[in-house]
């Protein structure tokens, strides 16, 4: 067995004491620290936050450790039978992901901060945690006397915990799991909401796969006073960050219900199905693949969808979900240079940044958009008796249940299997390539009896100009042009501070004074680089950026009335 020892004795410093025992089994043993983490598809370079590592033998002896990548040491052990490694590890990073250390709280995110050794990655581990005594502990880790324990690194990397004298508890029972609610920080929790809510999404989602995948699930949130929207899954338990505090049941309630459900259907998808690069996860380097779109994409769709086949949407919400999907894919112009195939590679480069102009396309949206489209085309060619939820199911039970990884061409059978529809060339157009969705999402709309709207952005700079901003200090610093319009073809700069329209300051109020000059020439003064420079954008006779919006038809045939039903129940 590995043992870890966690100690926080100067908490306000935020480094966490690790102490851990390896046995030895050759004359070289390499002591490595994950590069990542899963559910965030980049490098993390986690060794930045190591402090002060050390090696001691069996004798209790200091002996050398050699650095021989950024996040791997080399030990010579040739006269030792066990080591203990010593570090420290700084932890001032409170998100979904990470690990945090404060006087209030100890948030651990193992694969993070926590090493391990190739000979001994498959051991069992104990865990022990020198903490305040007033301190609870929310985790999904078994507890035995005073060590918390995993059957080997791979449960123990996907295992977070949060150590607080803060915690609030509640749970529920589905399928004959039991489903743990904690929550940390500055929170009011509405239980008889919330339960009856959880209730019903996760109710909905086992009984599509029929079973739940782990005995014991639990929903860690970390409840922040400041605006705050992330989620990672693990295979038992996910961690969510929101805030600010007084919103969270209030206008951000959507929020937690929408994350919590897409979190709940990664257990099953990307923790349980998986793609194949990934089975098992490589802590060492870059686990590339193309199927981002399954895994994000489909978990995006399915997570929301979940939400209105459960009765916790009504169509109207969830609309609007899918509008800011539409919204996102439609305001990039990536789609044109980029396919999600070839950005779900990419998540590794930049895929959590917006990254250079125009480069690259979200696995999120535009996977979420074509699992619709797949999931309505299967509707169509089984005449409603199957759906992606099928597909889905499958995976699950033909793979990940047997062990195996899937790959796009495992996919594309079960596609097949259960639709009797060939997909290969609409994955050569929409998902390797860069064909326009357009089409595809009207027709699938309209099969369901609902319809694409679109009108010009409300935004006076974005409609009638082309260009997107964010306010800054009572200025407006660009953020998006839409290309060859009025700000592109004027020669405004992403990153341009916008300070004065024709002579007169923004004073925050950009669009107003765009519209009170609508008939004149426009003169845009901006701070760029240190630099006032003016400009006057051309003028362009059309609209540019549009919003988009989906409605139900005022007047849906029977067929399209009974495919709405079937694909909502």
């Amino acid at each position: 067995m590995v043992n870890y020892s966690l100690s926080i004795e100067h908490a306000n410093q935020q480094y966490i004491q690790f102490q851990v025992r390896f046995d030895t089994h050759n004359d070289t043993t390499i002591v490595r620290l994950p590069s990542w983490r899963p559910g965030r598809y980049e490098l993390g370079n986690f060794a930045k936050n190591v402090k002060g590592f050390k090696v001691y033998n069996d004798q209790n002896k200091r002996i050398d450790a050699t650095k021989i990548t950024k996040d791997a040491w080399q030990v010579d052990t040739t006269s030792t039978s066990f080591i203990r490694v010593e570090y420290a590890y700084f932890s001032m990073d409170l998100n979904a992901g990470s690990t945090f250390l404060s006087k209030d709280q100890l948030y651990v995110n193992p694969v993070n901060c926590f090493v391990f050794t190739d000979e001994q990655k498959d051991a069992p581990t104990s865990m022990n945690l020198e903490i305040p005594a007033a301190w609870e502990v929310a985790g999904s880790m078994k507890k035995q006397g005073e060590e918390y324990l995993a059957k080997d690194f791979d449960e123990l990397a996907d295992s977070p915990f949060i150590c607080s004298p803060s915690l609030q508890h509640d749970s529920y029972t589905s399928g004959g799991t039991l489903f743990h609610l904690w929550f940390n920080g500055e929170v009011k929790p509405d239980w008889k909401r919330i339960k009856k809510d959880f209730q019903a999404f996760t109710d909905k989602q086992i009984e599509k796969f029929t079973e739940f995948p782990v005995d014991e699930y639990h929903f860690l949130f970390q409840i922040l006073p400041y605006k705050a929207y992330h989620g990672v899954e693990h295979c038992k338990s996910t961690v969510i960050t929101l805030g600010p505090s007084y919103e969270v049941f209030g206008a951000l309630y959507k929020e937690l219900l929408g994350v919590s459900s897409h979190e709940l259907y990664h257990t099953w998808n990307v923790k349980s199905i998986r793609p194949i690069e990934m089975f098992p996860y490589d802590f060492t380097k870059e686990n590339y693949s193309r199927l981002g779109y399954i895994c994000e994409g489909v978990t995006t769709y399915m997570g929301d969808l979940f939400l209105l086949k459960s009765n916790v949407f009504t169509l109207d919400q969830y609309l609007l979900e899918f509008n800011a999907q539409l919204q996102k894919h439609f305001d990039n112009h990536a789609r044109f240079n980029y396919s999600v195939g070839e950005s779900s590679f990419d998540t590794w480069l930049d895929g959590y940044v917006p990254g250079a102009p125009g480069r690259k396309v979200s696995i999120y949206t535009e996977g979420c958009l074509l699992a619709f489209v797949m999931d309505v085309m299967i509707l169509r060619e089984t005449k409603n008796k199957f759906s992606l939820d099928d597909v889905m199911s499958r995976l699950y039970f033909d793979y990940a249940l047997k062990g195996k990884g899937v790959s796009e061409e495992d996919y594309l059978a079960e596609l097949k299997n259960i639709s009797g529809f060939d997909f290969g060339p609409f994955f050569k157009e929409f998902v390797h390539g860069t064909n326009p969705y357009e089409a595809i999402i009207t027709e699938s709309l309209d099969y369901l009896g609902l319809e694409l709207f679109h009108r010009p952005s409300k935004s006076y700079s974005a409609g009638r100009l082309g260009f997107k901003t964010i306010p800054t200090n009572g200025n407006f610093v660009v953020s998006a042009l839409y290309p060859s319009g009025p700000a592109d073809l004027g020669g405004l700069m992403q990153g341009d501070e916008i300070m004065a329209v024709n002579g007169y300051l923004c004073a925050g109020e950009l669009d107003k004074w765009l519209n009170y000059f609508d008939n004149d020439a426009k003169r845009l003064t901006i701070l760029r680089a240190g630099r006032l420079i003016e400009m006057t954008l051309p003028e362009v006779n059309r609209n540019f950026y549009s919003e988009y919006s989906v409605v139900v038809l005022e007047k849906p045939n029977g067929p399209q009335i009974k495919a709405l039903e079937n694909w909502i129940k």
